[in-house]
């Protein structure tokens, strides 16, 4: 599908790719992963022809005739309807729509209606609905114009039109960034089933590990691909090293007995001539390189200056919101002591924010108690707190505000470096900061306060997979309470030990862990489809005969589930033997004849795998339809 062959590209004086090579064949799902600035979203700029790599020929080269998909940017505010901006995603679609209301040749009217008809067009509006509803907008929203949603949520439709249209080769550059963990959660499942080619920039190791069937790394401006998703060539990473040690060892043993050997004999006439010997030998012996491990700077969230006794806050049936028209959470009953680590969770729009932002005091209670010591100190990060920085001042000079009056210059870039701040990069002006930096910069600030209660609303959108790691070791040594909302899994995973669900206008402790809680979010779609098949009886008359006649279906349909199942079992083999042979063809001292028997190979178990496919549609769609 994609091939990247010597890559060269540099950015002024700095080279990002140097010979960098990898192939990604049709119907994989690759991650590619890498530190923030090493090249990721200008390898989809190059791969999308936004930049051209120089040289006569491209390095880049797309299968024939492959259809390209990525999210450009949000959608543009207008009265046009958010499902009617997703249905134009495609293109093909709804160019042959717009042509079908004014050709007047018959035989040009039979062929637009018979290509509508292979590229399923009637069913577009309902799976337009689908993404849209899986992406967090409600079935409301779908008629309402674009002008009347947030940046954010025009983001939203834009990634739904990209995978609405379903491209031959999808690019996404952290989709995840503009979902809450509801919508990641929705996202890991819809990639896994889609059914082309996916190259996905993303740090959220979750994603990458329950969706991806590849892992595409940029590191030291070289390209590797391995099966298997982030944690996997995480594994493989760790012993590609450790043979390197291994190596590098044994080559230092045999050095150091030919240098012996020749020290030992070089003057000894009988023996000079194997001495010579060696010493060509010692010249033509390569290093071992190892690749020297970036190093991260590491976040710190010190103690308090003063220990208080819990609980540290409460607030007492309390109404949340912005005012008597926008009431969102009510009689609201919360307690927070110095050892809680608690992960909020909730659809957007239920009031996740508006909980951690009375909590911060950054909005009043419309009713009810806060109670808290004086003394207590609440550290708050949220994403909107990125537009606050001052433009036009340094870096610099936002530590410098947030270190007592007369604090020493060296003393004030010794807390900018402690924060992970080179000496050049102090005197940058806050505009021209990285969305990575200026997150490192608010935590920073932050962590100045010492807080006792530290509020983190979407910390990691910005952050790359190490800093997010090192973000989890600086929460974990934190002695106070923590309030976090993240659509992160594995962060909300490595750091909370309880759960609050924001729901229908109530906060309460949920009973159970992030597993179950994403189990319940897939579920609850498929939960309101069998409420409105019940209802549907209901409305008959007679819910005992509804469920009688159900019972009879699912009976008379059991061969076509029992087939579905047995084609199923057939695609998850087949699919470990094609992973296990794209294993086989990525490696780089494979010899070409056996290339050649392993893409034999491949063709062969890739149709088996498609008919597979395609009996376990048809005998689902039956058996769906059988039972309905």
């Amino acid at each position: 599908m994609l091939e990247i062959r010597n890559l060269d590209y540099r950015v002024e004086a700095r080279p990002l790719f140097e010979s960098a090579s990898a192939r990604i064949a049709a119907g994989w799902k690759v991650g590619l992963v890498g530190r923030n600035g090493t090249g990721k979203s200008t390898l989809l700029r190059l791969i999308r022809e936004e930049i051209a790599a120089p040289g006569k020929d491209s390095p880049i080269r797309l299968q024939n005739g492959a259809r390209l998909g990525w999210v450009a940017q949000e959608v543009a505010p207008s009265d046009q309807t958010i499902l009617d901006v997703v249905l134009e995603a495609d293109a093909e679609r709804h160019a042959l729509m717009t042509e079908s209301e004014t050709a007047t040749d018959p035989d040009r009217i039979g062929e637009i209606h018979a290509r509508l008809l292979d590229i399923d067009a009637w069913s577009a509006e309902a799976r337009a609905s689908e993404v849209l509803m899986g992406l967090g907008f409600k079935h409301a929203d779908l008629s309402r114009a674009t002008r009347e949603f947030s940046g954010g949520w025009r983001m939203r439709a834009a990634i739904a039109g990209a995978l609405f249209a379903q491209p031959d080769l999808l690019l996404l550059d952290e989709p995840s960034n503009y979902l809450d963990l509801e919508g990641a959660a929705w996202l890991e499942g819809y990639l896994r089933r889609y059914p082309n080619t996916v190259l996905i920039v993303s740090h959220d190791r979750e994603l990458l590990n329950r969706s991806v069937t590849h892992t595409l790394a940029l590191e030291h401006r070289k390209l590797s691909i391995t099966p298997g998703g982030y944690d996997d060539w995480l594994r493989l990473r760790a012993a590609k090293l450790a043979q390197l040690e291994s190596q590098r060892t044994k080559q230092a043993a045999e050095r150091a007995h030919l240098q012996a050997f020749v020290d030992r004999f070089r003057a000894k006439a009988s023996k000079a001539r194997q001495a010579q010997s060696r010493v060509k030998m010692l010249e033509k012996m390569q290093d071992v390189s190892i690749p020297i491990a970036e190093r991260t700077t590491p976040f710190l969230f010190p103690a308090p200056e003063s220990k208080l006794s819990p609980p540290l806050l409460e607030i007492k049936g309390a109404e949340l919101g912005y005012g008597p028209n926008a009431r969102i959470l009510n009689n609201v009953d919360i307690r927070l002591d110095p050892d809680d680590r608690i992960a909020i969770v909730g659809t957007n729009g239920q009031g996740k924010t508006t909980l951690v932002k009375s909590i911060a005091e950054r909005l009043p209670l419309m009713s009810g108690k806060r109670l808290a010591p004086k003394a207590v100190r609440i550290g708050y990060f949220s994403q909107d707190q990125l537009d606050e920085l001052t433009a036009g001042d340094t870096l610099l000079e936002h530590v410098m505000r947030a270190l007592p009056q007369g604090t020493p210059p060296a003393k004030q870039r010794s807390v900018a470096a402690q924060m992970g701040f080179s000496h050049e990069k102090v005197e940058t002006k806050v505009e021209a900061l990285s969305g990575g930096e200026k997150v490192r910069l608010i935590l920073g600030l932050i962590a100045l306060e010492k807080p006792h209660i530290l509020i983190l609303d979407e910390p990691t959108s910005h952050l790359d997979i190490d800093s997010r790691e090192a973000l989890i070791y600086a929460i974990n040594d934190f002695p106070g309470a923590v309030l976090l909302i993240t659509h992160d899994v594995y962060l909300a995973e490595a750091t909370a030990d309880a759960l609050w669900l924001v729901k229908d206008g109530k906060v309460s402790a949920y009973d159970g862990d992030l597993n179950d809680y994403r189990t319940l979010v897939l579920s609850t779609d498929r939960e309101k489809t069998s409420t409105s098949k019940t209802s549907s009886a209901d409305e008959t008359g007679d819910k005992a005969e509804a469920r009688r006649k159900a019972s009879q279906a699912r009976e008379a349909a059991a061969p076509l589930k029992k087939k579905a199942q047995e084609a199923e079992k057939a695609i998850e083999r087949l699919a470990a033997k094609l992973a296990a042979l794209d294993a086989e063809i990525a490696r780089p001292d494979i010899a070409p004849h056996e290339m050649r028997q392993r893409l034999k190979e491949r063709a062969k178990f890739a149709s088996e795998k498609e008919a597979a496919e395609a009996v376990w549609l048809e005998a689902s769609e039956a058996y769906d339809a059988a039972v309905r």
